[in-house]
């Protein structure tokens, strides 16, 4: 894949890196603070062959990008993020067609993750599946879809930024709608270790069969 500027077109700075024949696209969603440069070494260390489909959040905190905003540390903004998923899932719409790509597998962490969360629920049509790096349950949704792909969850033990309460709800959620998940609860804080990555390695290899078109 080679690299280009970020574009400025389909209502988002991103990026985008064409892949290879018969490889999943993957939607990279970074966390606060994050770009559209920083998942993408990840992503080809995941899946390498992938074509990346990277936007940059939109919403600025304190001078760091965002997908939604909350209103203090834990508390979220949910009609903004309401707006905010249904913009990027636009978004994301527009982009297979410019792109000539299929539903793509949502890779976030954080932010990124918790939107992408909101992504599965609020339009479940959207993605072939999920990749979720400490992503936290942002809203309990009135109404369950039904969610038949294959989705990786993975938590830190020691994670300061998402309670022992918490932790548990999203997954039980997700399983709730009838995903395939894979869950995993590491030895770890809020940040990435290599465990995350080879995890999601393991997991994109063994569910390549899986994922729709």
């Amino acid at each position: 894949m080679t690299s280009s500027p970020p574009s400025a077109g389909l209502g988002f700075i991103h990026r985008f890196l064409p892949g290879a024949a018969g490889h999943i696209p993957l939607l990279l969603l970074h966390g606060t603070g994050g770009n559209e440069d920083d998942l993408i070494p990840l992503a080809r260390r995941i899946s390498p062959g992938s074509s990346l489909l990277s936007p940059r959040g939109k919403v600025l905190e304190m001078g760091m990008p965002r997908y939604f905003r909350r209103r203090s540390e834990g508390v979220f903004d949910l009609d903004d993020m309401m707006e905010r998923t249904d913009e990027l899932a636009d978004f994301v719409l527009r982009a297979q067609d410019a792109y000539g790509i299929g539903r793509p597998v949502a890779m976030g962490f954080s932010n990124g993750a918790n939107i992408a969360y909101s992504l599965l629920f609020r339009h479940p049509e959207l993605l072939a599946g999920a990749i979720l790096f400490r992503a936290v349950l942002p809203f309990e949704p009135e109404t369950l879809p039904a969610l038949d792909i294959p989705v990786l969850l993975t938590l830190g033990s020691d994670d300061p930024m998402i309670s022992p309460q918490q932790a548990p709800r999203l997954g039980a959620a997700l399983a709730r709608t009838g995903a395939r998940l894979t869950e995993r609860t590491l030895a770890a804080g809020h940040g990435l270790t290599p465990e995350d990555i080879a995890l999601a390695e393991t997991w994109m290899k063994k569910r390549a069969g899986e994922f729709g078109a």
